[in-house]
């Protein structure tokens, strides 16, 4: 009868400390001793050899006891099982990765398995230092400092070798080479000589770039675009050093325009002549005309039915019309807006825009039309400057205020907007400010100034905590400001301003207690958000602000939601209490589109 697993480990052990305590000495008598007890442990070993082991590490610590248990973990639960050629295993794997960290006379022990849990005693023993880096660039890269910049960060003398750090380097090097054109480099010399004994190790690369490519001349294939017009995308010219990083910033821009349904910019390395390598662009012309539509829905303003018909290039110089229509209860809108891209396409282009909204809210009723010509840039910071002529026509009731305006309004305004993370990004910001002015000197109806500004920053900790702050504000300074259109009007409180209050509820009242808007504006937010698990995220706000004439009055609301970050956006659901309702209720809210 066999005995009991317990026993049975036991039995092992003894025979372990038994052959460590006999190793074999090459003599006929001793292996006639060993012979029995081993082949005595085996038979005993089906009874428990299905034990899935677990690893224990004694003795090291740090990136080499990480090392150690990725390659231990490297074993399948199916090899688990005691044997001798499961233990020969794990004490090689164990060797290997002490030697890829450094360690090349390590003393190893086995102990157990007790409890599932196979016990591995290392002392590690001195690490091989690295005594001598002979790094050497032959051919034009031995001028280029990025090459020379690998070689410094790369491993130096007096340091515990790592050969994850020597092969880094090898791949590093061949890598920036294929990056910035040597493409007849090669390695003369890739030799890592170890001497175990004096814990030393001698690394030799020696690697011969010959000549630097540069780029040849650009052949474009399928444009429906001037050339002319393309060749502003790009940051190189015929001549210029071969770097692979302009072909892909270029492959971007175009990419970027929305007038290609595809862009490839290769290297065609098949047609270079000497070191010249001429370059492909293949495009795909993008559909002329383009339609979407959809429905949506936010708390604010209910059910929404949207029209987009766009037109992503009109002509052979890349001009572009998109008209869209926005329909929902208390708001109707349409716009139509010609793009035209200037010499620096991607960075310089007019807008023109034309605009009509009718409005019927509460104690608004509004009936606009607009007409804009703006001109924008774009700046390697990430700000973009826009200057505009507005032409706003109002025909509008609010409150007891009844009249028919036309202003001409002459504007600038800053944006930048940065993100990191897709749809629903980790790290994010956006900074906006616009000014606009009328004056009856430019045949405006009245006298103002306008002041509109949102300040608002994503930052997370790790992958499961996500923060939003957020501030807008505004000003309206007018001496006329009862016939300032409603469109020009403060007004705060819904989805996105202070939740907890009804849509644009927030507002000074006139004398018959209807909503008057408000000159200034001020509102924040201050959001906490916890990560449930994949793409749902749980969240908990404050929000306070208000929207004023003469006497600010704070407006404060709580909340807790829920966040899904779906395919097209992230999908908020929140559920807000205004701590300053005369009412005492809970709102819930639900919005789709992006935070920033």
């Amino acid at each position: 009868m066999l005995a009991s697993s317990s026993a049975q480990r036991v039995i092992w052990q003894d025979i372990i400390n038994f052959v460590e305590r006999h190793p074999g000495n090459g003599s006929h008598c001793m292996k006639i001793h060993r012979l029995p007890l081993i082949a005595f442990a085996f038979l005993l070993l089906p009874c428990w050899a299905s034990a899935n082991l677990d690893f224990e590490i004694q003795g090291l610590e740090g990136e080499v006891q990480q090392n150690v248990e990725t390659y231990l973990a490297a074993i399948s639960p199916e090899e688990r099982e005691m044997s001798y050629r499961f233990t020969a295993r794990v004490e090689r794997d164990v060797r290997q990765a002490l030697q890829a960290v450094g360690y090349y006379q390590p003393k190893i022990k086995l102990q157990g398995p007790e409890d599932e849990t196979l016990v591995v005693s290392v002392t590690p023993g001195k690490p091989v230092k690295v005594a001598q880096v002979d790094v050497v660039f032959e051919g034009e890269a031995a001028m280029d400092d990025d090459f020379h910049s690998l070689k410094a960060n790369g491993p130096q003398p007096g340091k515990r070798l790592n050969h994850g750090d020597y092969e880094s380097l090898k791949s590093q090097i061949k890598s920036l080479a294929v990056k910035k054109g040597y493409f007849d480099g090669r390695f003369t010399q890739t030799r890592l000589d170890i001497a175990p004994e004096r814990q030393q190790a001698f690394i030799h690369l020696h690697f011969a770039s010959g000549k630097r490519y540069h780029f040849g001349a650009i052949r474009y294939q399928g444009s429906q675009i001037q050339l002319k017009r393309l060749d502003t995308l790009r940051d190189f010219s015929p001549g210029d050093p071969y770097q692979v990083t302009e072909l892909g910033a270029f492959n971007q821009a175009l990419a970027n325009t929305g007038w290609f349904a595809s862009a490839l910019v290769q290297a065609d390395m098949e047609e270079a002549e000497g070191t010249e390598v001429p370059i492909r662009v293949t495009l795909t012309p993008d559909a002329r005309n383009k339609f979407e539509t959809g429905l949506g829905y936010s708390t604010d303003i209910g059910p929404r039915l949207k029209f987009n018909w766009r037109k992503p290039w009109y002509n052979s110089r890349g001009h572009s019309i998109s008209t869209s229509l926005a329909i929902s209860q208390p708001e109707q809108t349409f716009t139509s807006t010609y793009k035209v891209p200037l010499e620096d396409v991607s960075r310089e282009y007019y807008q023109v825009q034309l605009g009509l909204k009718r409005t019927e809210q509460r104690d608004t009723s509004s009936l606009e039309a607009t007409t804009s010509v703006s001109r924008h840039w774009l700046y390697d910071t990430g700000w973009q400057r826009s200057v505009s002529l507005r032409w706003l026509y109002e025909n509008y009731t609010q409150g007891q205020d009844e009249d028919i305006v036309s202003v001409i309004l002459p504007g600038i305004n800053f944006t930048r907007t940065r993100a990191r993370g897709g749809l629903m990004p980790h790290w994010g910001d956006k900074q906006s400010i616009t000014l606009e002015a009328a004056d009856p000197i430019w045949l405006s109806d009245i006298s103002l100034f306008r002041l509109q500004g949102r300040s608002a920053w994503i930052r997370s900790l790790n992958k499961n905590h996500r923060g939003l702050l957020r501030v807008d504000g505004g000003a309206l300074i007018s001496e006329e400001f009862s016939e300032a259109p409603p469109s020009l009007r403060f007004f705060a409180g819904g989805d996105n301003s202070i939740r907890g209050y009804a849509y644009e509820t927030v507002s000074p009242e006139d004398d018959s207690g209807q909503l008057s808007g408000a000159r200034y504006m001020l509102t924040g937010t201050l959001e906490y958000q916890y990560r449930l698990g994949g793409n749902w995220w749980w969240a908990l706000f404050a929000d306070a602000g208000d929207a004023w004439t003469s006497e600010l009055s704070w407006k404060r609301a709580a909340g807790t939601g829920v966040r899904w970050s779906s395919p097209v956006g992230p999908i908020r659901l929140d559920v807000a209490h205004g701590l300053d309702n005369d009412d005492d209720d809970f709102r819930v809210h639900l919005t789709l589109g992006p935070e920033l």
